[in-house]
């Protein structure tokens, strides 16, 4: 289990509780402060990704000082977490309403807007503050050429969404503002995401792994090697011995993306039940 089970799930799965999608928490005006700033200024991205790669460069023993703070003060602000979309699909279905809007962090870094992030609320899309929230401080942002507004969409368009940009390699991952509030799932790449980029290339996380680590039948895998070419963390590899293809626990996420590639059903998920399998970092 990820530290916010332990801290914020009671030792169950932290973002399945339905209580930290409850817009309740946007009575909080240090809360409401950080969502309005967060949508105001999408260079914020290029920024926190610049300072970090300057952190990075600095001596080892000023690091070890710095980086601790840098990253509790993370985890307190915006924090995210790898989803297979099976508890993608239990998270939509009790929540209210699913929104589908532009990636911030895609648009700061490409310049390209791509809706892949979806708003989740326990009430009617309608009647959403998160969303008002969004409407009244985001104008700019929601002036791209493809931008048809804060789009409602019903769980099974947005399932059917997820099911396939997975085919192109996006992981799902859910994320909080402020911890513990979770106001959305995004749909993250290694080459476009600010918060894979900073995890995986700069050893600063910004997200957990998931709850599962994915593992492969070779009596079922036929080395078409189909499943690599998806993986965004690194964690699968190739046997030429014995033809197959073979994944490294330590590294692997858990995401699933892999098996919407593999033809031969021959990937699945297990519980990450053995602290080892925690990927390392970098």
């Amino acid at each position: 289990m990820c530290e916010f089970c332990h801290t914020h799930g009671e030792g169950q799965k932290w973002y399945l509780q339905a209580r930290y999608y409850s817009e309740d928490f946007l009575s909080d005006l240090r809360r409401r402060q950080f969502i309005q700033g967060f949508i105001k200024d999408p260079e914020y991205f290029r920024h926190s990704l610049w300072r970090l790669e300057k952190l990075r460069r600095l001596p080892s023993y000023v690091r070890a000082v710095i980086s601790p703070f840098v990253h509790r003060r993370q985890k307190r602000a915006h924090y995210g977490q790898v989803l297979p979309i099976e508890e993608v699909e239990r998270i939509f279905g009790f929540v209210n309403s699913i929104t589908r809007l532009p990636c911030l962090c895609r648009q700061a870094m490409t310049g390209i807007e791509q809706r892949h992030c979806y708003a989740l609320s326990m009430v009617p899309h309608e009647q959403s503050e998160l969303l008002g929230v969004v409407r009244q401080f985001g104008s700019d942002y929601l002036t791209g050429p493809n931008t048809g507004g804060l789009e409602a969409v019903t769980r099974e368009e947005a399932l059917a969404s997820l099911r396939l940009i997975e085919r192109k390699g996006l992981c799902h991952t859910v994320w909080t503002f402020v911890t513990p509030f979770i106001g959305s799932i995004c749909n993250c790449d290694r080459s476009d995401c600010v918060a894979m980029r900073a995890t995986l290339n700069l050893d600063y996380p910004m997200m957990f792994p998931a709850e599962y680590v994915a593992e492969v039948d070779p009596e079922c895998c036929n080395g078409c090697r189909q499943c690599m070419r998806v993986c965004q963390f690194g964690a699968m590899g190739y046997s030429i011995a014995c033809e197959k293809v073979v994944i490294d626990p330590r590294r692997c996420y858990g995401c699933g993306i892999c098996r919407s590639a593999c033809t031969q059903d021959a990937i699945v998920l297990a519980e990450r039940s053995s602290p080892a399998l925690v990927p390392s970092r970098g």
